[in-house]
């Protein structure tokens, strides 16, 4: 007599409930400041993240790319991403002239092995670099098979009016860009809907900071995932619905604590949250309007 299994698989088969993407999470260097860019390789080798993202700042090993070389060689972790100098604190880095900047961030990620450059839209008073900011990134990225992701911002906020800091705009969705990359901190300060801005994006999405944040004040806080107020487990799942396989890139702020064994702790607990959420259900069975519950695809 053939045995019964009732639905259930052969002995030994196995059928997985989760589907995880190929989705690397990696660390971002500025999330161990006031350590240097050593260090967060090291870091990130200790706690088993898929990479580093390298933000181009003030500190020389961040800007240099032989040491930024033996630094990935030597920890066994590669760099993935390289974030461009674009922030105030960094507009003598690489020169002042901002295609220049994008032209050596694309450069150095060309000769790194990373796949991404993340951009942030011109500064308002860029006006000549933001008139041909869509055009010029377009001509680009014909140029390369490395991903210009150009990053949500935010307005300033005071007396209850709002201050453009960027243009054409701090909101990527509705521009031109082929690729974006969204950080959860930025929609917490802008008020933004994070899970309707990776909608909007769709497929331009390819790109993501991962970091919690509150928005009450114009402060970018960067929090540990799971920390403050925006969707940062239930984006996660969603994109794990959808097979991304971008970076996820923890973007968080670990400056103010009291020793690197804290650091390390914050850090692990990033990587844990986002680990633990990068995965959507794999829908095996199906149940009928009468009950009857099915595998998927039998017959």
């Amino acid at each position: 007599m053939t045995p019964q299994h009732n639905g259930a698989l052969p002995f030994g088969e196995r059928t997985p409930v989760l589907r995880v993407p190929d989705a690397p999470i990696t660390l971002s260097t500025a999330s161990v400041y006031p350590e240097k860019v050593p260090s967060a390789f090291e870091i990130a080798a200790l706690l088993g993240y898929d990479g580093v993202e390298v933000m181009v700042s003030t500190d020389a090993s961040s800007q240099d790319l032989n040491v930024l070389r033996r630094l990935s060689d030597y920890h066994q972790v590669p760099i993935r991403s390289i974030h461009a100098p674009c922030l105030l604190l960094t507009q003598r880095v690489w020169g002042r002239e901002p295609w220049g900047k994008l032209v050596r961030s694309k450069e150095v990620a060309e000769e790194l092995g990373a796949d991404v450059v993340v951009v942030h839209p011109p500064f308002r008073w860029q006006r000549d670099y933001a008139k041909e900011f869509v055009e010029g990134l377009a001509r680009m990225q014909d140029e390369t098979d490395v991903l210009f992701a150009v990053e949500n911002m935010f307005p300033l906020k005071a007396r209850g009016a709002e201050a453009g800091m960027y243009l054409p705009d701090w909101n990527p969705v509705d521009q031109d860009y082929p690729y974006v990359t969204l950080d959860l901190s930025h929609t917490a300060v802008s008020g933004s809907d994070a899970l309707e801005m990776a909608g909007g994006l769709g497929d331009r999405l390819r790109h993501v900071h991962l970091a919690d944040g509150i928005g009450i004040t114009n402060k970018d806080e960067h929090l540990v995932p799971g920390r403050g107020n925006q969707p940062c487990g239930l984006l996660l799942e969603k994109l794990a619905e959808t097979a991304f396989r971008g970076n996820i890139v923890l973007e968080v702020n670990t400056r103010r604590v009291s020793s690197r064994a804290e650091r390390m702790e914050d850090l692990a607990e990033a990587l844990a949250y986002a680990r633990l959420h990068l995965a959507a259900a794999h829908r095996t069975w199906e149940v009928s309007p009468a009950g009857e519950v099915t595998r998927r695809g039998a017959r």
